[in-house]
């Protein structure tokens, strides 16, 4: 079963494709590859939402599809629940 996609190799998120429970060995794939990837889920990450594929430190670009989706403002620790409270656009 798969818990969650990236993308490309190189992006910092996947995107749940189920409900991700803190704790548990998240199993996702790369799309462009098919390559597998495995996460511990660190938090409860819901439906649809990111999951962060690496640590990540204040001022770091966030990579989804290879393309920046903002910056981080809180530090994030691989297998964290990625949202507004420590991603943020960089438009304003």
């Amino acid at each position: 079963m798969i818990d969650f996609l990236a993308h490309e190799k190189g992006d910092l998120v996947g995107v749940a494709t189920v409900d991700i429970k803190s704790g548990q060995v998240a199993k996702g794939v790369y799309m462009d590859s098919q390559e597998p990837v495995e996460v511990k889920a660190v938090m409860d990450i819901p439906l649809g939402h990111k999951i962060a594929l690496a640590d990540m430190k204040v001022g770091d670009t966030v990579l989804k599809y290879s393309t920046d989706i903002g910056k981080v403002v809180a530090p994030i620790r691989k297998g964290e629940y990625v949202h507004i409270h420590n991603l943020k656009t960089k438009r304003w």
